[in-house]
């Protein structure tokens, strides 16, 4: 189709407010078929909310949604689902029991005679539909322990049955490898060649550049610009994003003090072997390695929430002991985990109760916590970290991803931290938020606290760290300087590949 062709959605000036907070103010998005539309913005930006409208879970409070031309009206879920709309979310929620072609058909299932289930024709129908994606799947296997990439297929094949005219995927790559996001990236492909419109959704601009023909920038819920990414940069929406120049650290002009952590030859059994390594006041150490080497098995040994079989871990001196959370804390160790929503916050607990946690007891009076100290101490932290929120009540849930990370951020520094140990500490969030994160260790770093980081993003990791200590099924295999330190170093550390072979 051209450019000038009619849309096959259209929303138009939609708003949605909810509460204080304006989500959405006068946003328009256009969709066409067999084209590929990003959508970017900062977390808050106001793109859940946009596909929310979209997935009839909230109506807008004023604008219009048009499909093929014709103004819709979506009063939930299965009103989207007829009109041809497809919601395909970061982690699908299959029944983990039926089998995959059972997952597709559910409710619709093909019947035969005496109104039996027709399976071989499911079969053969589940067949046609992977054929159409380009994908292998066994239409037999039961769902439960499918990957997410194989659960998002399985959703997109649903997708197609229902004939969706229109297919959104919201950080469908934010769970998955590379290999799984290169195979996602071909269903995407077939998708497009069989003029289905998309609506791709992600932080990940080469993802954006290397999908999309068209995108569309939220700041603040409002409209900043949509157009052909032909000749965009990456610089150029980053800017659009975020409405200013993001500043990067500069490791090399970093002053380095003496170690406050040392770790040595810690083991635990079918995890990790004989992994030594020393954090100095004012650096940022960064453990590399791919999925499964052992890196946040290891952080989470050094922070006592899991227990070790040998080994050490040393803190200015004085030996911890081992599987001691609380040890740990007291002894000025805090742990920013990988997953923030199960592990890092109590979601249903207000936003001002997730900051105070392991400060409560600063906050008592003759044993009893003070709603108003708890509160000041929460805003002040909320002032700080730049915090987006509607009110320091609202539970966590009521944030995006990005002030979520925030907020397990501002837990542990508000104890003063000698050393913070952050896994993944901006997976999931936007490049603006990103690089408030990567400001703020670099802050930490400035006041002399020894930050351990764990990072999946290798330009994350080259940009922000002053050492890398590379890791390979369970040991530590490789240290890199600053100045040292590749893109093709690291992986090549991490694969156990000569330096320069594609791994």
């Amino acid at each position: 189709m051209t450019e000038a062709a009619s849309p096959v959605l259209a929303l138009e000036h939609a708003s949605k407010r909810f509460g204080a907070v304006q989500a959405l103010n006068d946003v328009s998005i256009d969709l066409r078929t067999g084209e590929v539309h990003g959508l970017v913005g900062e977390n808050g930006a106001g793109k859940s909310t946009l596909v929310k409208i979209l997935a009839g879970v909230h109506p807008p409070d004023s604008g219009a949604l048009r499909v093929e031309g014709r103004e819709v009206v979506l009063n939930g879920p299965e009103d989207a689902r007829d009109t041809g709309i497809a919601i395909i979310y970061q982690e699908p929620i299959l029944f983990p029991d039926l089998t995959v072609e059972e997952n597709i058909f559910i409710g619709r299932q093909p019947l035969g005679s005496g109104h039996r289930i027709d399976r071989r024709a499911m079969r053969a129908q589940a067949d046609e539909l992977f054929a159409r994606l380009g994908v292998r799947l066994d239409p037999a296997r039961i769902a439960r322990g499918l990957s997410i990439a194989e659960q998002q297929i399985v959703e997109i094949a649903k997708a197609l049955s229902l004939q969706a005219k229109v297919i959104v995927m919201d950080e469908p790559t934010a769970a998955l490898s590379a290999v799984e996001v290169d195979r996602l990236f071909g269903v995407v492909e077939s998708l497009r060649a069989g003029g289905t419109a998309v609506l791709f959704i992600s932080h990940r601009l080469d993802e954006i550049f290397g999908l999309c023909q068209h995108v569309t920038v939220l700041r603040d819920g409002r409209w900043v610009l949509s157009r052909p990414l032909r000749g965009l940069s990456s610089d150029d929406l980053v800017r659009a994003m975020v409405g200013r120049e993001l500043v990067e650290r500069d490791p090399t002009q970093q002053t380095i003090g003496d170690a406050v952590l040392e770790v040595e030859r810690l083991t635990r059994e079918g995890f990790f072997t004989d992994v030594s390594f020393t954090v100095a006041a004012g650096e940022i150490v960064a453990l590399a390695g791919l999925v499964g080497s052992g890196r946040s098995e290891v952080a989470r040994a050094i922070f006592g929430v899991d227990r070790y079989d040998a080994g050490s871990v040393t803190l200015n001196g004085r030996r911890l002991r081992r599987g001691s959370p609380t040890g740990a804390m007291s002894a000025g160790i805090g742990l920013v985990p990988e997953d923030r929503r199960q592990q890092g916050l109590v979601m249903e607990m207000s936003i001002a109760r997730n900051v105070a946690l392991p400060s409560l007891r600063r906050l008592q009076r003759l044993g009893f916590l003070v709603g108003s100290a708890e509160r000041r101490f929460a805003s002040d932290w909320a002032l700080r970290l730049q915090l987006k929120y509607g009110s320091l009540a609202s539970p966590a849930t009521s944030l995006s991803g990005g002030n979520q990370q925030k907020v397990v951020l501002a837990k542990w520094l508000a104890r003063r931290p000698k050393v913070l140990i952050v896994d993944e500490p901006t997976r999931g969030i936007d490049v603006g938020t990103k690089a408030e994160v990567h400001r703020l260790l670099d802050e930490l770093a400035e006041q002399g606290v020894a930050v351990l980081m764990i990072s999946s993003e290798l330009p994350e990791v080259l940009r922000v760290a002053d050492r890398i200590l590379v890791m390979r099924e369970g040991k530590l295999v490789t240290e890199l300087a600053h100045a040292d330190a590749t893109e093709e170093a690291i992986v090549a550390a991490a694969t156990g590949q000569p330096q320069g072979v594609a791994a």
